[in-house]
């Protein structure tokens, strides 16, 4: 390869470049502590898209399809989640988490 080349070193000229899907994001203010009713309709609602879902509490991050790691964040009532998502039905999961949070009681 010589050094005028545009590819990287050590790159594969062959392999396609991937392109990950749209990336959403939004920050949600808890209504209620995120114990085990919500956190069930999260998991739930999440298991609907294929996108790669992640919930963000403070410094951890979690998938919100399980109900445990979800709980195991400790997010109380009047505190701020993000709810982020990359792939082709990330805007509608985005919308969808964010409505079952906001609905927590």
């Amino acid at each position: 390869m010589s050094p005028s080349s545009d590819i990287p070193a050590g790159a594969d000229a062959a392999a396609p470049a991937q392109v990950p899907g749209p990336r959403e994001e939004t920050t949600v203010v808890l209504p209620a502590h995120l114990h085990a009713r919500p956190a069930g309709q999260l998991a739930q609602a999440a298991g609907r898209f294929t996108s790669t879902l992640e919930l963000v509490y403070g410094d951890r991050t979690v998938n919100p399809r399980g109900v445990l790691g979800l709980m195991s964040l400790g997010a109380t009532s009047g505190t701020s989640v993000v709810v982020r998502a990359e792939g082709p039905d990330a805007a509608e999961a985005v919308t969808a988490l964010a409505e079952v949070l906001h609905a927590a009681e």
